[in-house]
């Protein structure tokens, strides 16, 4: 069946379509263009009058979400939270495991791996795995249970990466730490993404790991040696490195809006990719929670430790980080879109596929009411949440 959403403001990575249009063809983006489209006898025309139709949201960095975590041997779990975030415009994610006993994180790895290679529309969803630990410096752990930090161990990262099957695409360590350039070149040499984060990492021990291949910072700012004017740290290594990707968690606790500007001013949003960094608590009332091993407190929006001070994690959707960029922070909503879908997506190794609104991509789309709530999500050229809405039942809102 052909479709095409007609009378969007359709968001490219250099220009908005307004009024846009978007062919779907199957499971494939088959044209795109501004003004009418064109139109045939079998082509099923949706008007979305003047909702905006970006590219499906690509989330790097996601612990959870609607009271379930990913770092489990239940594949049904997993799966929860993987479509809890679907309802929000991610189409594809990652599903990052937290510091736990290696071989907790081993069979967790195992189960996201097996799910990966299930024929299911769902998996598809499932983009790889993150591994947030156990390799980070235990000053700078944040929300990862100190007694199963681990100092560097080659044999231990092998033992992950080979229980992931293939599956492992991020890895998050702190270079600094006595064996760290080791793991940087392991990761590196498997094919996987090495990302510099929970590090103590000077300026120069930071450029030193990127001159080795790492090429992401996780969170940036966040869990990692703060900005000095004589020792930038980690985060100006990261920002004044031009092949490093940062993660942001824009969720207006994480970093001041001014941040996030600096940020997206220093790298350009080819070079951002905002995250969500979700725990259990995505989605559901306040109360207490486990990521991983460690029981976390969320009240207000806000998750913390039980100290009630140190964040761990956020209750963040990909549709918020997006909506905050744009109505928060000021980042033209062509800008906060690259850094939503098309960098992530690059970073994965996706860009030819995923990411962008473009002819012979997958159909992964995300329609967005005039103030940026989701009315519809397309996954795979399916409709997977909401309804096409049409010139006659146009409403404002859409999911929370």
């Amino acid at each position: 069946m052909v479709m095409i959403l007609a009378n969007a403001r359709v968001v490219t990575p250099d220009r908005l379509l307004d009024p846009g249009w978007v062919t779907l063809d199957g499971h494939r983006i088959s044209a795109v263009g501004d003004g009418e489209p064109p139109r045939s006898a079998d082509t099923e025309v949706h008007d979305l009058g003047s909702d905006y139709v970006l590219p499906g949201f690509v989330d790097l960095h996601m612990h959870g979400g609607d009271g379930a975590q990913v770092t489990t041997e239940d594949p049904q779990e997993i799966l929860r939270a993987i479509t809890f975030h679907r309802r929000h415009g991610t189409t594809r994610t990652l599903v990052s495991l937290v510091t736990s006993p290696v071989e907790e994180m081993a069979a967790a790895a195992r189960t996201v791996a097996t799910l990966m290679r299930s024929p299911d529309p769902l998996h598809r969803s499932i983009a790889g795995i993150h591994l947030e630990g156990p390799f980070l410096n235990p000053n700078h752990r944040g929300a990862h249970h100190n007694d199963y930090v681990l100092a560097p161990d080659v044999n231990a990262l092998r033992h992950l990466l080979a229980s992931g099957d293939g599956a492992v695409r991020t890895v998050t360590l702190a270079p600094e730490l006595d064996g760290g350039m080791d793991l940087v070149r392991e990761v590196v040499a498997s094919g996987a993404v090495v990302a510099i984060g929970h590090t103590d990492a000077s300026y120069d021990e930071a450029h030193q790991a990127f001159e080795a291949g790492a090429s992401m910072a996780t969170h940036l700012f966040n869990a990692m040696r703060p900005f000095h004017h004589r020792d930038p740290g980690p985060a100006g290594a990261a920002l004044t490195h031009d092949n490093v990707t940062c993660e942001l968690i824009n969720d207006g606790v994480h970093l001041h809006s001014a941040t996030t500007r600096l940020a997206f001013a220093a790298a350009g949003a080819e070079r951002i990719a905002l995250v969500t960094d979700a725990t259990p608590a995505a989605g559901v009332n306040d109360g207490r929670f486990n990521l991983g091993p460690l029981p976390v407190l969320a009240r207000d929006g806000k998750v913390t430790l039980l100290d009630g001070i140190t964040n761990a994690g956020s209750t963040l959707t990909m549709d918020r980080a997006l909506r905050h960029a744009v109505q928060c922070v000021g980042i033209p909503i062509t800008q906060a879109a690259v850094a939503a879908a098309t960098t992530p997506a690059r970073m994965l190794g996706l860009g030819e596929r995923a990411g962008s609104i473009e002819p012979g991509k997958d159909a992964d789309l995300v329609v967005l009411t005039d103030d940026l709530r989701v009315r519809t999500v397309i996954a795979d050229g399916a409709v997977v949440h909401g309804t096409l809405a049409t010139s006659a039942d146009v409403a404002p809102g859409g999911a929370a």
